[in-house]
């Protein structure tokens, strides 16, 4: 009886240690697949270029005098025969905007006393009609303007053509993302995460105003409109 009973059990234990045997395979082989990545993550960037058609340009007048009040309503003056010259020069009242009214001491050497007081007055303009920007200054600083700056340049499209370069962005991650799947020996699958990483806004243009007997310069050239996405997409 004693020997039956130990033969069952080591029969039992032959066919517990065959299955485990078999087993073992199929385990490394599930492991090596949690290990393989199940995604890509690329940065891809697009850019579109444009000819401005707006600009947007500063203009200030700076004035003295022994008393704040003194300064203040020569300036006032000033100021108002600055933007009266704009308008003329077709600039429309919804495209003017006052930033800065200011009113400041100056004092002396030793900084005890204070001999007089420097007052500033600065709009900015929006032109829609960029062959009228060097008109339009020299206009103003006939009129008065002592401080010009600008001209800021851009594209009245400039949300549409940036959505344009979002697209192109994403575009070049996905070539990218193609090359580095097949260089893989994997497939490129769906579009897992989408980050837009940053926007390059149009740069400013420095202008400086010329005599009032030759036409302040200016030239608009092209701007990029550069956007730049981060994309993550599964492999297959």
């Amino acid at each position: 009886m004693k020997a039956v009973r130990i033969a069952a059990v080591a029969a039992a234990l032959l066919t517990l240690v065959a299955l485990s045997g078999v087993a073992r395979p199929e385990g490394a082989s599930s492991a090596a697949t949690a290990d393989a990545p199940t995604g890509i993550t690329v940065a891809g960037t697009g850019a579109v270029t444009a000819a401005p058609d707006t600009a947007t340009v500063g203009f200030g007048v700076l004035t003295r005098g022994r008393t704040a009040v003194e300064a203040l309503n020569a300036n006032g003056a000033e100021a108002r025969r600055m933007i009266a010259a704009l308008v003329a020069a077709g600039i429309d009242r919804t495209d003017l905007r006052t930033d800065v009214v200011s009113l400041s001491p100056q004092t002396s050497e030793d900084g005890e006393s204070i001999v007089g007081y420097t007052a500033v007055n600065s709009v900015t303009a929006k032109l829609r009609k960029l062959e009228r920007v060097g008109a339009v200054i020299d206009a103003a600083v006939a009129a008065g303007a002592n401080q010009v700056s600008g001209p800021a340049l851009e594209s009245s499209d400039r949300e549409k053509l940036y959505r344009k370069a979002l697209e192109a962005a994403v575009a070049d991650a996905r070539e990218k993302a193609q090359s580095l799947a097949a260089a893989s020996g994997r497939s490129l699958g769906r579009v897992q995460n989408v980050v837009e990483s940053s926007y390059n806004a149009p740069v400013a243009m420095e202008a400086k105003a010329a005599d009032a007997a030759a036409p302040t310069p200016i030239e608009p050239g092209t701007q990029e409109i550069q956007a730049v996405v981060t994309v993550t997409f599964a492999l297959q």
